[in-house]
């Protein structure tokens, strides 16, 4: 027999709902397929409940949890319109020019939603940590690592104190001997990761800050942080670490990096041209 849609399971289950979980049920049933974009904290609020409720209430429908009930959401959505591709506007009858300018309109607009939620009192005092720490450390997990690695390496060709560390191992061993002067610059786009929490656990502990960037400013991960840096581009869960969401990540990396630098833009231009004097003899 079909796995029954998640429309379908929310009717068969409605009558056996608790009040606040038929709060949830009634705002899903106008909003189901926004839903793939919420984070728990978001999907609480709008319905008016707290997120226990949330994650009892995907149980119930015979989901794992939220993530797997989010999951189920986008699966409907792709067999509902089969022709879109993975960014949702791709199809198989664009011409490689189309595409290109279809992708080139979800980058750009990536980047301009990250403009239109950018906190500047949030950057200022990001740029402020950064410029007096002792060391930087950059992290993150899977796809979100790679950030932290370009972010690392954007700022070393400035500064010698960031460092990129990979691996959730040595992330636990570097965040066990952190300070009050160092900072942790972490990605992450949902907020919402075991390894986020148990980390930022450790490091609070030792009192070095944090710095997050993410999508969600009221995920768990965004109240451990000291300051949170929202980028934009909303990501489906089939559509895991897209381009988009990549470069509104990145240009907040840029951002950042330009606040920090224009502190002390003198010694930022000398540093960049003895890096690139010292890379010079690299090329041919």
């Amino acid at each position: 027999m079909k796995d029954p849609s998640v429309q379908g399971r929310i009717n068969a289950a409605y009558y056996k709902l608790t009040a606040s979980e038929k709060k949830v049920a009634d705002f899903l049933m106008g909003h189901l397929a926004e839903a793939q974009f919420l984070s728990i904290s978001d999907l609480a609020e709008s319905c008016g409940v707290a997120e226990a409720t949330i994650s009892r209430f995907c149980r119930r429908l015979g989901y794992g949890g939220y993530s797997a009930f989010k999951l189920a959401i986008a699966k409907s959505a792709v067999r509902s319109a089969p022709v879109e591709g993975a960014c949702g506007e791709v199809s198989p009858k664009d011409t490689p020019r189309g595409m290109g300018e279809k992708l080139l309109h979800a980058n750009t607009k990536a980047m301009a939603q990250t403009l239109e939620l950018l906190n500047p009192a949030a950057l200022e005092r990001a740029a402020g940590l950064l410029a007096e720490a002792r060391g930087v450390y950059c992290m993150g997990q899977g796809g979100s690592m790679i950030l932290a690695m370009e972010a690392a390496h954007l700022f070393s060709t400035c500064w010698p104190y960031y460092h990129a560390v990979q691996g959730s191992h040595l992330q636990a061993i570097t965040a066990a001997l952190l300070g009050e002067e160092d900072v942790l610059l972490f990605f992450s786009y949902s907020g919402s990761t075991r390894d986020i929490l148990d980390l930022m656990k450790v490091v609070k502990g030792r009192g070095c800050r944090v710095i997050l960037i993410t999508r969600f400013p009221k995920s768990p991960g965004a109240a451990l942080a000291d300051v949170v840096l929202q980028c934009g581009s909303d990501e489906a869960p089939l559509q895991m670490g897209t381009v988009p969401a990549r470069i509104s990540q990145l240009f907040l990396v840029d951002l950042l990096f330009n606040e920090v630098c224009r502190r002390d833009l003198e010694r930022a231009m000398a540093n960049r041209e003895q890096t690139a004097s010292a890379l010079a003899v690299k090329h041919i």
